[in-house]
């Protein structure tokens, strides 16, 4: 319960409170969303799969180390990027340093899923006890229009084929990790001419898995998907009151980038030094006011 308060995606009351950093240690994705469109040093767009650099383990522990002091109420380590978290040993190399160094943060990953069975243990030795898992869809005909393709043990799959070894180990992953004793929230890309109509259907199998919150993302129009329309507003409310029966609904993400810190919404990766001293100033007043 404490991890959930004090995780800004987790609970809507955290999100004023208390912040995040995501480490960029994992350039390589193992799949190829239509959607997804990963540029590493593009510093004015916030989006996800977007950092200015990638860190080694050891780098990604020096700047927690730096972050943590500067900004006391972040409370969350994440990696999220820029490639999967699961197909990059980085990750995990990472995570142990820093579960070594603070072991009272809440490690936090999000992933495809495509690696998850595989790499359940590799996560509870290294402590990551909160979980995102980007599921769009759990009819391969669907998936298949949303993947271009994955590489699994060795070998690229394409089409129905790889949507089919997708969606099995997203859902056994899922079950793994619950079953586990994490907390998981599914991310799932709202594409209007494509999975609409489907994604309550996610809602209902995600909740017999028992996932604690399912985030409805916009369609971010790039790659492949450049020439779609974004779903509006209104549209994503829509869907999210005809899941919110079966599954929380997450109302307040920012799509972060990989490299983001501090509040949602407040990304200090992007503020100018100047602003980022006054909050850092502020931050470490109010704890030490709250002490």
């Amino acid at each position: 319960m404490r991890k959930i308060s004090e995780h800004p995606c987790y609970n809507k009351d955290a999100q004023h409170k208390y912040g995040r950093i995501h480490l960029a240690v994992a350039p390589k994705c193992n799949i190829q969303c239509n959607y997804c469109d990963r540029k590493f040093d593009c510093v004015n767009e916030s989006r996800p799969g977007v950092t200015s650099e990638v860190l080694t383990p050891q780098e990604a522990l020096e700047k927690t180390r730096q972050v943590l002091k500067d900004y006391p109420f972040i409370k969350v380590v994440a990696v999220a990027g820029p490639g999967d978290p699961l197909a990059n040993d980085e990750t995990f190399e990472a995570l142990e340093l820093i579960k070594n160094e603070f072991p009272d943060v809440t490690l936090c990953l999000s992933t495809n899923g495509l690696a998850l069975p595989d790499r359940i243990d590799d996560l509870l030795r290294v402590g990551v006890s909160t979980l995102t898992v980007t599921l769009n869809a759990i009819d391969p005909e669907i998936q298949a229009q949303i993947v271009d393709h994955i590489a699994y043990k060795g070998k690229s799959y394409t089409g129905v084929e790889a949507a089919e070894i997708l969606i099995k180990n997203q859902l056994e992953g899922i079950k793994m990790a619950v079953e586990a004793g994490m907390v998981v929230k599914i991310n799932t890309v709202l594409i209007p001419t494509i999975n609409r109509d489907h994604i309550v259907e996610v809602a209902k199998k995600v909740r017999e898995l028992g996932v604690f919150i399912m985030n409805i993302m916009p369609l971010i129009c790039q790659a492949k998907f450049a020439d779609m329309e974004p779903p509006t507003n209104e549209e994503r409310k829509e869907i999210q009151a005809l899941c919110e029966p079966y599954v929380q609904q997450m109302r307040h993400c920012r799509q972060c980038r990989s490299d983001a810190y501090g509040l949602l919404g407040k990304d200090l990766s992007q503020m100018s030094e100047e602003r980022r001293n006054v909050i850092k100033m502020e931050s470490i007043k109010k704890m030490e006011h709250e002490e």
